[in-house]
């Protein structure tokens, strides 16, 4: 029990570092959107292996170099993932130390929704995991620590922000609404979907890009015909949102408003020969921890671990469940239908 109980003790401290963390970077993000104009916000800094790189990412890129130079732990070494960062490129904390001495991992997407928040759309997000280093390799799957924060559109005078330790089930995710004109914080319960099919729910196939599109709208239509026949009355009402933002994505299945999210882009882009630039990477996707405590189901395609590395480059195709009955109803027929066409 002492074991565990310290486990748990060292993830908590993690997760209160990166709320900070993230607290700081919202406020500077913040700042920086309200004092420019989309086109200033929009211009192309870089075009990297991993993605494109807008000026508002690189504001939050140097604001978290920043923090952690200024505040990470001595006794608490790690090695920085990070989009904006080329895979190889090492960035370690506290300054002095190398990747040999990481004793943890941390991957961050400093704006994980740029698209939607620069042009003032949809609120984007902040993401950071951390996992114990592991001289194999850490994958999606070794992440113990993750937190989320909102990087809302102008108008929008709140701001979520959602954490989870690994263990600690859905009493341990930690959810505040931050009032971002007095820093008030409101704690409330994020309770994923408990409906047993799709009908009258969301469900989002990411397709946000020309590539692949077709593909992927034929196998989310397959997917219906297969759990539903060819019915298309409004019985079989199911409805889609198109959620520029992996994180984005996960939150909703946390908060009840999704159903199911389904990203096959690494299977299309590469069944129809296509870069993966515009795939989903780990970075996109390193706060699945959350939703799985809070009792959620998050798999690769075919139902396995998502076992990716946490680097910038590799692509990651995945699939969410609001809950286990939704994976129990809906699993068997993606898997038929992936197998079918990809």
């Amino acid at each position: 029990m002492g074991s565990m109980d310290g486990r748990l003790e060292g993830r908590e401290r993690l997760r209160d570092l990166l709320c900070t963390m993230q607290d700081e970077i919202q406020r500077d993000v913040i700042a920086e959107r309200d004092r420019t104009a989309f086109e200033d916000r929009s211009h192309i800094e870089a075009v990297t292996e991993a993605d494109t790189v807008y000026r508002i990412d690189r504001v939050s890129e140097e604001a978290i170099v920043a923090w952690f130079e200024a505040n990470w732990p001595a006794d608490l070494p790690v090695r920085i993932v990070m989009e904006g960062l080329t895979d190889g490129e090492s960035l370690c904390f506290p300054p002095g130390h190398d990747a040999a001495d990481a004793a943890y991992v941390c991957i961050i997407d400093p704006i994980d929704g740029t698209r939607g928040l620069m042009y003032d759309k949809r609120s984007a997000w902040i993401l950071a995991g951390v996992a114990a280093a592991r001289e194999a390799g850490e994958t999606l799957e070794d992440i113990e620590v993750a937190v989320m924060t909102e990087l809302p559109v102008e108008k929008q005078r709140r701001a979520d922000q959602l954490s989870a330790v690994l263990g600690a089930g859905a009493a341990g995710v930690r959810a505040e609404r931050v009032d971002l004109d007095s820093g008030a914080r409101t704690a409330f319960v994020p309770r994923p979907s408990q409906a047993r099919d799709l009908h009258h729910g969301h469900v989002g196939f990411s397709r946000f890009f020309t590539a692949g599109k077709s593909l992927l709208a034929e196998i989310e239509e397959a997917l219906h015909t297969r759990l539903y026949g060819e019915d298309r009355t409004a019985e079989l009402a199911i409805f889609e949102d198109q959620y520029i933002c992996s994180g984005g994505q996960l939150f909703e299945l946390c908060m009840g408003r999704d159903r199911v999210i389904v990203d096959l882009r690494p299977l299309a882009h590469r069944a129809l020969g296509l870069s993966g630039a515009m795939d989903c990477h780990p970075y996109d996707v390193c706060t699945l921890l959350i939703l799985r405590e809070l009792g959620g189901v998050v798999t690769s395609p075919t139902g396995g671990p998502i076992d990716i590395p946490l680097d910038t480059t590799s692509s990651v195709a995945w699939v969410g469940y609001a809950n286990a009955d939704l994976a129990e109803h809906v699993a068997p027929a993606l898997h038929a239908v992936i197998e079918e066409r990809l």
